[in-house]
């Protein structure tokens, strides 16, 4: 009989951070549930974890991969469960009794449930709660958590995650099958994970990255809104952000307001 849900975790050379998504997996309280482990041959003690018998572990693997979303598509393909929940090393589930709080909402009705992320950050624990309503300029700057989220396995029957990417085939598989193939969602107002910060994905030398990697799949899926990500990503500036923070304050709005009127008196007009 197949499992409600499937739990992947992928691993490399990343012992203590599996260690601490292990036993936040073996320790909750509703157990109904299959896990699965994926590492890529680590040679710092995370091959020996994954195979020390008094883990049970419904299905592992220790072998290389060519990176993360490989590992991730390995663990997808292994998967029993009718919906599936990446919690990679690192990460966390919330407390114990996290997945007795989502287990009856696992019924097969809705394509993808996402709840609250509590991300791990040097100044403490941060919690980033998500919109109900998601839309396409929402991920035009945003991503949901795909610790915090509960996907249909059947789902990706027709789209894996992208192993070409580097950091971004989650994103990818948010927007394409949210806004292009209108898959139904659900938000669920709860703290479902502890997010390890230290991935690939939160470093800021790979921002630039992440951003080519958008601008792909936006030019694959989307054309017709390649202006428009390039405008929501210029309106998201610092700069910009400063402009408007400006606007609380009367009289250096007026200064502001004063001097672009007379910039726009020697500059050509904007077209509508």
């Amino acid at each position: 009989m197949h499992k409600k849900l499937s739990i992947i975790t992928i691993n490399y050379n990343n012992k203590n951070g599996l260690e601490k998504t292990i036993n936040s997996v073996l320790g909750q309280v509703w157990k109904d549930f299959e896990y699965i482990i994926i590492d890529g041959n680590s040679d710092d003690g995370s091959k020996e974890l994954v195979n020390n018998p008094k883990n049970k572990f419904s299905y592992c693997i220790s072998e290389p991969d060519t990176g993360i979303y490989n590992a991730m598509n390995k663990g997808i393909k292994a998967a029993k469960g009718e919906y599936l929940l990446f919690l990679n090393s690192g990460d966390q589930l919330n407390d114990p009794s996290t997945l007795k709080s989502i287990e009856s909402y696992l019924n097969g009705e809705i394509g993808i449930y996402y709840g609250n992320a509590n991300y791990i950050e040097k100044k403490g624990e941060v919690t980033r709660a998500y919109p109900k309503n998601l839309s396409f300029s929402f991920f035009m700057a945003h991503n949901l958590s795909h610790q915090a989220s509960f996907i249909k396995r059947s789902l990706f029957d027709d789209f894996m995650y992208n192993e070409t990417y580097q950091i971004v085939s989650d994103w990818e598989f948010f927007i394409y099958k949210i806004c292009k193939q209108n898959v139904s969602y659900k938000y669920l107002d709860l703290n479902i994970c502890k997010y390890d910060t230290e991935g690939i994905s939160s470093s800021k030398a790979n921002h630039s990255l992440m951003q080519s990697e958008r601008a792909q799949t936006i030019q694959k899926y989307f054309p017709l809104f390649v202006d428009d990500y390039a405008y929501i990503k210029a309106l998201q500036s610092k700069k910009v952000s400063q402009f408007v923070h400006l606007k609380k304050y009367p009289l250096a709005w007026f200064i502001v307001k004063s001097v672009m009127k007379l910039m726009l008196l020697f500059i050509p007009k904007t077209s509508k």
